[in-house]
């Protein structure tokens, strides 16, 4: 049986331990031979080297592997495969392609990492509904190089090729929720096993219409629940049709603030852009090495706009005049596919693009999202202080939505850097939540924002929440020591 082990309590600084160290591989010998007779031999390790796979994700968050790590099988796994971790109180973790940016599958309190990627059909496709069901091993690609030739695309995009139901999971969002909306708007049903082995539907099993007022949201309730309340192993996902014709761009500004009241005036005027995302003058430089492009080291928004060709030619005027009101140079056009794709690809390449600029050190994205008018004032004191901190890091952000990240990054033997990395993270969470806005807009609480949770939704909003986690985890077994 797992042992429980101590989790750190208040501010926790990157890379510090959040588990006990000594006391995980806890499991009995019995307990792991009756997970191998359900779900077979071959799909459970305790082996060393598969457990560190298993404990942690792209962030700078650290800890103690699990105790063991089982792979669920091609085939959905039933309701008494859950009976062994259950019966005897051992933690599950659920991992899918394990690109998270905040921990959120550390394995606090040992238990079994439960992997998910074989799991990998797309079981249902229905095209003149605008919908499809995913088992949590479909990568958002790999969705979409199956419906290639449906006329279909799915617009989720938050860059890295990150698995679908995991998505679903942590509320993920990216380039295209300007246009799109996030993982919230887009999923229509959820399969999931409960704690206790039970399998819910949370819109009733089956159903895929684009809205419903029957009762309460349980699908809601899930998306974002970062595997504390259950294990998703089905999504129903809204598709929507692929455009006409697509145009991107990037332009230059002199300053931050031009680049960020461009954007704020380009929503005002009611523009549909698909896709607008800022870089400062740091992340295109990194951009420009990385990616081999031969842009203007400034603040830059990318711009991609979706629809009819006539439509597209309107929109790209009303952009291109707000654009120049406020200052921009440079302003390039990418029309055809290929260039489109490798513009974008630098974008989603910008967190090794800007790794790359200091090699042998970490790593760490601050997230937070404001609303769109308080967007230039956060973004011009954030810029402002990255400067004044010391601090080596860029920033980069779907800033269509009001959302942003600082890719920070530190050596971590260096004490002195990792508190001054965590103390502006906090500040920016702060600042963030003082103007309205949240702590996190698309990665997620995990480990890192637990304090800044309780400070977003106040008192009653935490217990309310617990409840939840009680009510339909009374043992603590899902993916304890996250979110609350």
């Amino acid at each position: 049986m797992a042992c429980l082990l101590r989790v750190a309590r208040g501010g926790l600084s990157p890379w510090r331990g959040y588990c006990s160290k000594g006391t995980q591989g806890a499991l009995s010998e019995g307990f792991v031979e009756a997970l191998k007779a359900v779900v077979g031999s071959p799909h459970v390790s305790t082996a060393a080297v598969v457990r560190e796979q298993h404990g942690h994700d792209e962030s700078m968050h650290r800890c103690q592997p699990p105790d063991a790590v089982s792979v669920a099988p091609e085939h959905r796994p039933g309701q008494p495969g859950w009976q062994p971790c259950n019966g005897q109180r051992v933690p599950i973790i659920p991992i899918g392609t394990g690109n998270g940016l905040e921990g959120g599958v550390c394995a606090t309190q040992g238990g079994v990492c439960i992997n998910l990627t074989h799991m990998d059909r797309i079981t249902e496709l229905n095209p003149e509904d605008f919908s499809v069901v995913v088992e949590p091993g479909v990568t958002r690609k790999a969705l979409n190089t199956h419906l290639r030739d449906s006329g279909l695309w799915f617009p989720v995009d938050p860059g890295a090729d990150a698995s679908l139901c995991g998505m679903a999971a942590t509320g993920a969002s990216g380039t295209n929720a300007v246009r799109y909306g996030t993982m919230r708007d887009n999923v229509l049903n959820l399969e999931v096993v409960l704690p206790d082995g039970r399998l819910l539907h949370t819109a009733g099993r089956g159903r895929r219409s684009r809205k419903s007022a029957a009762g309460y949201d349980l699908t809601g309730l899930f998306v974002g629940s970062e595997g504390t309340l259950g294990l998703i192993t089905a999504a129903t996902l809204r598709l929507h049709p692929v455009p006409e014709a697509t145009v991107a761009a990037t332009c230059a500004f002199p300053s931050v603030q031009a680049a960020v009241d461009s954007t704020v005036q380009i929503l005002q005027a009611a523009v549909p852009v698909a896709r607008i995302e800022f870089l400062d003058d740091i992340m295109m430089d990194a951009c420009n090495r990385y990616s081999k492009l031969n842009c203007s080291v400034a603040p830059t928004l990318f711009l991609e706009f979706h629809g009819s060709k006539q439509a597209l030619e309107e929109q790209v005027q009303r952009a291109e005049e707000i654009v120049q009101l406020n200052g921009a140079s440079h302003f390039s056009w990418a029309k055809e596919s290929e260039e489109r794709s490798r513009l974008w690809a630098a974008r989603h390449n910008a967190w090794y693009a800007v790794l790359a600029l200091r090699p042998g050190c970490k790593g760490y994205s601050t997230d937070v999202c404001v609303p769109i008018s308080r967007l230039p004032e956060i973004l011009v004191r954030t810029k402002e202080e990255l400067k004044a901190s010391g601090l080596t890091g860029a920033i980069v952000g779907h800033v269509g939505d009001g959302n942003f990240h600082c890719i920070l990054l530190v050596d971590p033997e260096d004490a002195d850097e990792l508190q001054r990395v965590e103390a502006f993270a906090e500040e920016l969470g702060r600042r963030a939540l003082a103007l309205h806005g949240t702590c996190t807009g698309e990665h997620g609480i995990g480990l890192g924002k637990r304090q800044l949770l309780r400070e977003e939704v106040g008192p009653v909003g935490l217990e309310t929440m617990r409840q939840l986690k009680a009510t339909l985890d009374p043992r603590g077994l899902m993916n304890p020591g996250k979110v609350l």
